[in-house]
């Protein structure tokens, strides 16, 4: 699927986009909304709303944190930023295991170079999108981490009693650290938080 030069392999990563990666779904309710500072948060956007998202709000990046991945929907999406000149970034968070501190680094350092207004997105908007909006609204916003939390609520399909609570337990071990004593979150990330 790495190829969509042809008609032949568009039409096979379109289906690919709307079937086997749910685009169908997403194309009815795309979970977007607007973090502030520049920000936006959604699930995984089609073409059509990447072009929407860029005359409406001038988009300048994105931020996928799928990571570069073979589904039809990644070549769409990369083939569309090129063509509007939007920054595409691919990074990867995972929906059931916590940050580990790099990638915490690795979000921060994101957050501080890119071009806004930006677009975050993962696959359904939930997850990976949520943790990214914390991240984003503590190492850029300067938010506390207990408001920053209300980024992983089931309004965006987060679940905090399945699996993926494990990223709600990552923040709540900074909690009750900062409760203990108070310590920044970063200086925790780095000298109090084991992500082993």
């Amino acid at each position: 699927m790495k190829d969509i030069s042809t008609p032949l392999r568009r039409f096979l990563a379109w289906l690919d986009m709307h079937l086997v990666d749910h685009g169908f779904v997403r194309a009815i309710y795309n979970n977007f909304y607007d973090l502030g500072g520049g920000m936006f948060r959604s699930s995984q956007p089609s073409p059509a709303q990447i072009r929407k998202y860029h005359r409406k709000y001038g988009l300048k990046t994105i931020i996928n944190l799928r990571g570069e991945h073979d589904y039809g929907s990644y070549f769409f999406e990369k083939e569309v930023c090129e063509e509007l000149g939007i920054a595409l970034h691919d990074v990867k968070l995972y929906s059931r295991n916590p940050p580990e501190v790099a990638e915490v680094h690795m979000m921060r350092d994101l957050f501080e170079r890119i071009e806004y207004p930006a677009l975050m997105h993962c696959k359904s908007g939930a997850d990976r999108a949520g943790m990214g909006a914390a991240l984003y609204r503590i190492l850029h916003l300067g938010e506390p981490v207990s408001k920053a939390m209300a980024e992983l609520d089931w309004k965006y399909g987060h679940f905090k009693k399945a699996k993926t609570g494990v990223l709600d337990f990552f923040f709540a071990q900074y909690l009750a650290a900062n409760a203990k004593q108070r310590i920044g979150f970063m200086e925790w990330v780095e000298t109090g938080y084991d992500d082993k």
